[in-house]
């Protein structure tokens, strides 16, 4: 009986990973890619996306859910990826300044984000989309108006041709800026004459690797101690004397300010920049990435985000393919990774609301059996 409810629990605690594992051995079976090709994308992607989707990792340990206003971070990055290119930087110069630049933005927005979301208690991840969507206006404010009017650029060939206004689509100067720093190419055969290759750029992945030891180390230090206390119970951290408001907005300037760094990484790594849309999945895709890897919005692990990143875009390389196999169309398969990507979203939301009530009405229960003992002594 133990051995089953073990089980159980173990199918309700992956559930979502093994269905994402299931739809990518079908997409293969179906679709039977080069494996070459599919090891070379995967890479890709996970060198593009790894970073930002780590910056999710913070909150959900201080006990605030899903942040899904890494948009937030991800307007400061692309602010200061604008406005370096105006100047005139390129390379991996010109992705330090707009990581420069950023960084106060992308605190300023923390620290209003982490405060307004503290009135929002139990409501953190709504929240802080919506909130995502309000600053969204001042940044397109911001890029569409004020540069160019208020703001003098030196740079016209980012202006819109009515004398104001950044492009809707920006070809960065800075494109590929640290991942050309240091490349190697790994190519070896396997058998059935597949191979397997793939590109390795060193400066990035080194950035990605100090952030998963960054995360490591915060989290035995007093403060990601604290963070962890009052993700469990902000009620018994606060009569223990840990101040939860300020742990909490502590939490979300972090992930904001990781959220530009992975913005800016994502970017030059893609070599364009959508300036009034290049945000918007952002939060989506990150979300996807870390609850298809077995995470939860109240636990999450570094191995949770390389699994699932890498289950996700593996879906995102293959059901195209699958798709066209199966309808002769490859927009098909499009379609359904959309699906996907917000059903994935939208399963993990229901089954942990399902999995926080069986905990809630487990505890009361074991609590009325621990109020009957007593009184039975008595």
């Amino acid at each position: 009986m133990n051995k089953k409810t073990d089980v159980n629990k173990l199918m309700r605690r992956f559930l979502v990973p093994i269905i994402f594992l299931v739809i990518v051995t079908l997409g293969l079976i179906i679709a039977k890619p080069p494996l070459s090709f599919v090891t070379n994308e995967l890479s890709k992607r996970m060198i593009r996306n790894t970073f930002l989707v780590l910056s999710l990792i913070i909150p959900i340990i201080a006990g605030m859910g899903i942040n899904f206003g890494i948009p937030l971070g991800a307007m400061a990055g692309q602010i200061g990826i604008v406005f370096a290119q105006n100047w005139g930087f390129t390379g991996a110069s010109g992705l330090l300044i707009a990581a420069g630049l950023g960084t106060p933005i992308a605190i300023l927005l923390g620290q209003f984000s982490g405060r307004v979301l503290n009135r929002a208690r139990g409501r953190e991840m709504i929240t802080s989309m919506m909130l995502s969507f309000f600053i969204l206006g001042w940044y397109m404010l911001f890029l569409y108006y004020f540069c160019g009017t208020l703001i003098p650029m030196q740079n016209k060939a980012m202006i819109l041709s009515q004398g104001y206004g950044i492009k809707n689509s920006i070809t960065l100067s800075s494109a590929q800026g640290f991942d050309n720093i240091l490349k190697y190419r790994i190519s070896f055969p396997l058998m059935a004459g597949q191979s397997v290759l793939f590109d390795v750029p060193v400066v990035t992945l080194g950035l990605i690797v100090l952030l998963c030891l960054f995360i490591v180390w915060f989290r035995n230090t007093k403060l990601g101690h604290d963070m962890k206390a009052v993700g469990q119970d902000q009620l018994v951290a606060s009569n223990a004397g840990m101040h939860s408001d300020k742990i909490r907005i502590m939490s979300i300037v972090i992930s904001t300010l990781l959220a530009c760094y992975g913005q800016i990484i994502y970017l030059q790594n893609i070599g364009t920049l959508a300036t009034y849309a290049g945000q918007d999945q952002a939060a989506l895709y990150a979300a996807a990435s870390i609850l298809v890897g077995g995470a939860s919005v109240s636990k999450a692990s570094i191995p949770n985000v390389l699994i699932g990143t890498a289950l996700f875009h593996l879906m995102f390389i293959i059901l195209p393919q699958a798709g066209r196999v199966l309808t002769g169309d490859a927009m098909m398969g499009e379609y359904f990774r959309t699906f996907i990507s917000y059903g994935v979203v939208t399963l993990a939301l229901i089954l942990h609301a399902v999995e926080r009530k069986r905990q809630l009405e487990a505890n009361r229960l074991k609590n009325r059996e621990a109020q009957l003992k007593k009184e039975s002594a008595k």
